[in-house]
């Protein structure tokens, strides 16, 4: 491929303003920063980024120095994803919690608290929420990243958080369109199909999108899904019938459309990085994120020539790409107004093209919105007749292979505040077939607690609690994914979800605060 002199001609600035890298390191690394000033104007953080709050304020300092309307994003859901608390777990629970709760002025506050600590940080473009409807209970990617299974319940409160997200100054970008619940294909390894007819697309799938962009959600994120009611051939980041057709016709939506990461297996593996930023543009997306995997100036100059050379061969419009560049820059105006707004009083309940929407600030204490949220999600099972334990118990982890968007760095489970709570508690990891006996084996004589995640889908797992409970039936379960399975144990804890505060709050059941 060609390598363009770097410039500031129209043509190579708007190629790199529709690109939205992520890069190594807690500071800016220098190629990042020379691209930021040739036209560059979003980046991605991760977890790899952010060590601190206070580190994560200078490196976004250090980028605005470069570029004062830069649109810095992360991908930070709450809950079991997580990149602002990636060691530690996160301080709020995720989706599935909060739709557990049901209560949409609690999910309005939590995104808002949520969003004023990125907007402290210097964040204002957040790729959440999933607004996808978890109808199939065997999701390998989505489940407790969704808010439920139930399409209206999901559009309320994707609304909901759209609006207190916003009303922080940090924009929305709601996820993963036009729906990613009715998988059994992660997308960060193949590309997934879901074979359902338009009406129940509409009354299930696009149905929270709606709400979204009713909320006025500033982004939305394409999903790398095969629909072939809407489109037999490409997938919905690739497709203008999904892109232009249904989203910018049908549903009336207007702002920003964000791909999920370009270097996915669904998109890499069947038409390479470059075309398919390429076909993205073209079919109406107007930002690639890029960067999960893929973090690096060779990505981002391939990126780009790919782009350039396509306007020049005549495959990509060039005013399509200077649509999708200035959608980018007009983001990043809205970003500016949106963070001097939210110190304001609140104006609005939803938001509009011309003005962020507001909350007004939250009644309790900010810092423990998330464990309200936490504690409010519990459901438990077998309270009446259980003791809490006053003596430390071994703490068994069942845990399943972490997929790409959660990943494997962030602790979970009850082990730590089980400690904090009862000294001289123990925790171990098992998987497998022979976890049940192992589990056994290492607790001995003390009481278990065995912590599952999304026992449905782990055959293992269930032979693991088979066995345990058969030997100990004074056993605690605590189910942190999706409780699918009966309730089962001296005291069931479904968390719905395993952020930290979602461990917390099961761990005061089980020691009895």
């Amino acid at each position: 491929m060609t390598t363009f002199a770097s410039g500031t001609d129209t043509l190579t600035r708007d190629a790199l303003t529709v690109l939205q890298p992520g890069f190594p390191g807690t500071t800016a690394p220098d190629w990042l920063l020379r691209r930021l000033g040739e036209g560059l104007a979003s980046v991605g953080l991760f977890g790899r980024n952010i060590a601190s709050p206070e580190q994560l304020s200078s490196l976004t300092a250090q980028l605005r120095a470069e570029r004062d309307d830069v649109l810095v994003a992360i991908d930070e859901e709450g809950g079991d994803v997580t990149r602002l608390e990636v060691r530690t777990g996160s301080s709020f629970p995720g989706n599935h919690a909060l739709g557990a709760v049901d209560d949409v002025d609690l999910t309005r506050e939590v995104a808002y608290e949520l969003g004023r600590r990125l907007a402290e940080c210097g964040v204002n473009l957040n790729w959440a929420p999933s607004a996808d409807v978890n109808s199939n209970p065997s999701n390998p990617v989505i489940g407790v990243r969704s808010f439920g299974a139930d399409p209206e319940l999901v559009a309320r409160h994707t609304a909901a958080y759209v609006t207190g997200l916003q009303a922080a100054g940090v924009a929305a970008c709601t996820k993963h369109f036009p729906g990613h619940g009715d998988t059994a294909v992660d997308s960060h390894h193949a590309l997934p199909r879901i074979d359902a007819e338009s009406s129940v697309l509409e009354r299930r799938e696009l149905l929270p999108f709606r709400a979204a962009i009713a909320a006025g959600t500033r982004a939305v994120m394409s999903a790398h899904i095969l629909v072939p009611t809407l489109d037999p051939d490409h997938p919905a980041t690739l497709s203008p019938h999904i892109l232009t057709d249904l989203l910018r016709g049908r549903l009336g939506y207007d702002g920003l459309i964000v791909t999920d990461a370009i270097e996915m297996q669904a998109i890499a593996a069947t038409y390479g990085i470059e075309r398919g930023s390429v076909i993205a543009i073209a079919a109406g997306a107007d930002a690639l994120c890029v960067g999960g995997g893929l973090a690096d100036d060779e990505t981002v100059r391939r990126l780009r020539d790919a782009l350039v050379s396509a306007v020049r061969a005549g495959e990509l419009p060039e005013e399509r790409l200077a649509e999708a560049a200035e959608r980018v820059r007009g983001l990043a105006r809205w970003a500016a107004s949106a963070s001097a707004a939210a110190e304001g009083p609140a104006v609005a309940e939803t938001g509009s093209a011309s003005a962020p929407a507001t909350v007004s600030s939250p009644d309790v204490t900010r810092v423990d919105i998330g464990l309200v949220a936490a504690r409010r999600a519990l459901t438990v099972t077998g309270a009446e007749g259980f003791t809490p334990l006053t003596e430390p118990p071994y703490v068994a982890l069942l845990t399943p292979v972490a997929n790409i968007a959660v990943g494997d760095e962030t602790p979970w489970g009850v082990g730590a505040e089980l400690t904090r709570l009862l000294p001289g508690t123990e925790t171990g990891s098992f998987a497998g077939e022979a976890a049940g006996d192992a589990v056994l084996e290492a607790a001995g004589a003390r009481r278990v607690v065995i912590v599952v995640r999304d026992e449905h889908r782990h055959p293992w797992m269930a032979a693991a609690l088979d066995t345990v409970l058969t030997a100990r039936p004074d056993t605690v379960v605590v189910e942190m994914g999706i409780p699918q399975a009966a309730p089962r144990g001296a005291l069931h804890i479904a968390t719905h979800g395993a952020a930290r505060v979602c461990g917390r709050a099961a761990a005061e059941v089980v020691a009895g605060e």
